[in-house]
């Protein structure tokens, strides 16, 4: 009964008043102002380790000063003695406090630090009876005061809407987060190192362009007041970068936001990092060695495996990859063979059939890469290349010279999802102007993805450009499976979100 009558109680136990707690807050930073200790005045702080180098280095910091410094986590006050756990950017520590160590005002004013208040803490390197490494405090700093209240430390921040917003907040709250974004670091920094050390330069070209080709995307327009000129964003590295081989630079890669005017889902940014890559005297099978040996080194690297553990599966980056054609693809998983399908009429009367719809434009190389996304796609678990598309889906691409309807290009594909996509770039200025052509109809014809003539692009190629291998990896995508993360937004530090006004 008494139990019953004490479950009663807490649950009428009023709510906090928020606003009497942020007046609270404002109130101890004004009386700091008033006796010339503004936190905020401070410059600058010491700092001789992190939280996790103490933890993993204990014997050779056991008794000797250390100076940390971070986010004030929990405090448990116990007269002369207290706890404090301190946050930074690898991890937590204890911290223990006594107003013998500090003196009396001083530990009268930590009593009075709140919850997210950035503090630096000098003192030696302990364990507790209790078994826990810990520091213990000779000096403590209040370096900023924190003025907000940081979400209910054992729920943390829960709310997804709220987290992609205030992701300050979500990195404060929410380890795992702030593991993902440090890995997400490590990765780009992995792939960089290996493409120098393969003789690749990088290299940076422009953002906003008069025409936005390499892709099939829904440009962003804005305009350049200096030129009186309406301008879009770029969708694309690959033609400024195609210039560049022109020119002479064997290899480069371009890391670089890339923006595109589409929807939002799980695998969609307006804004994402696109990492481009061109190679002069090799070919789209060039590109696919490169990119199995660099998928497996970063994941080794990065995550100390090449098994690696995504949503329900484990995808295997350690064993070759499968190659297949994007029919035999189709014959495989939906039964159906394209070889024995030659003319758009009958590609059409199929599609009618399994009731995959398509435009009135459309001819049998767009129905063939219809059927591909519709029947095999998300069938593509483990890692494999998808090759030799329609020529009419790749306006950029060289035509094999065995079978010119289709093209020297393949895909990544890797738990249904595209991963990077790669050619045997088309160098033969004639052919280019001619698949241009086609790409300006299609936009006459309500196209809005179709890209334009580039003249200055034809131009570079009639100036000749080698023999090119290149391929495109979506950055997002490859740290969403290599962090075991659901969601692109879940990899994007602010992601593109709806305002709230």
């Amino acid at each position: 009964m008494a139990e019953q009558q004490n479950e009663k109680q807490q649950k009428q136990k009023p709510e906090p008043d928020v606003n009497q707690l942020l007046k609270v807050r404002r109130e101890k930073l004004a009386e700091l102002q008033a006796s010339g200790r503004d936190p905020f005045r401070i410059t600058k702080y010491d700092v001789t380790v992190h939280s996790t180098d103490v933890k993993e280095q204990y014997e050779s910091f056991e008794g000797k000063e250390v100076s940390i410094a971070g986010r004030m986590m929990s405090k448990r006050v116990m007269g002369k003695a207290s706890f404090c756990h301190i946050q930074d950017l690898k991890g937590t520590i204890q911290c223990y406090v006594t107003r013998d160590d500090l003196g009396e005002e001083a530990y009268k004013e930590f009593k009075r630090m709140d919850i997210g208040d950035i503090v630096g803490i000098k003192g030696f390197v302990f364990t507790t009876k209790m078994g826990e490494i810990s520091i213990h405090t000779k000096e403590l700093t209040l370096l900023s005061k924190s003025l907000q209240i940081l979400p209910e430390k054992y729920h943390g921040l829960t709310n997804t809407d709220m987290r992609y917003r205030q992701r300050y907040v979500d990195l404060i709250m929410n380890e795992e987060v702030r593991k993902t974004f440090v890995m997400r670091s490590r990765i780009i920094s992995s792939i960089r190192r290996y493409l120098d050390s393969l003789g690749f330069l990088e290299v940076e070209t422009p953002m906003l362009v008069s025409n936005a080709g390499g892709a099939a995307a829904r440009p962003f327009e804005t305009h350049y007041n200096a030129l009186d000129e309406d301008v879009k964003l770029r969708i694309s590295l690959e033609l400024y970068l195609k210039r560049l081989i022109v020119g002479g630079m064997e290899r480069v890669y371009e890391i670089g936001r890339v923006f595109r005017n589409e929807g939002l889902d799980t695998r969609h940014n307006p804004e994402f990092t696109l990492m481009e890559l061109y190679q002069a005297y090799t070919d789209y099978y060039g590109m696919m060695d490169l990119t199995e040996q660099m998928f497996r080194h970063v994941a080794q690297e990065v995550c100390g495996t090449t098994t690696i553990p995504y949503a329900e599966v484990e995808i295997d980056l350690g064993k070759p990859f499968r190659r297949l054609t994007m029919i035999d693809a189709i014959r495989e998983y939906a039964g159906i063979d394209f070889n024995e399908i030659l003319t758009t009429e009958e590609a059409k009367k199929l599609a009618d059939e399994k009731e995959i719809h398509y435009e009135d434009r459309h001819v049998r190389g767009d129905i063939i890469n219809l059927f591909f996304e519709e029947f095999v796609e998300d069938k593509l678990i483990q890692p494999t290349f998808i090759m030799d598309h329609p020529v009419e889906v790749s306006p950029l691409t060289k035509r094999k010279p065995d079978h010119p309807e289709q093209v020297e290009r393949f895909e990544l594909f890797i738990y249904g999802r595209e991963m990077c996509n790669a050619y045997s770039e088309l160098n033969d200025p004639i052919d280019q102007r001619a698949r241009f052509a086609q790409q300006d109809a299609n936009a006459a014809a309500g196209d809005a993805e179709a890209e334009h003539t580039d003249e200055d692009f034809l131009n570079a190629l009639e100036i000749g450009m080698p023999p090119t291998g290149g391929i495109g990896y979506g950055i997002d995508r490859l740290v969403m499976l290599l962090t075991n993360s659901p969601a692109i937004r879940d990899v994007l530090l602010f992601p593109t979100m709806k305002s709230l006004s």
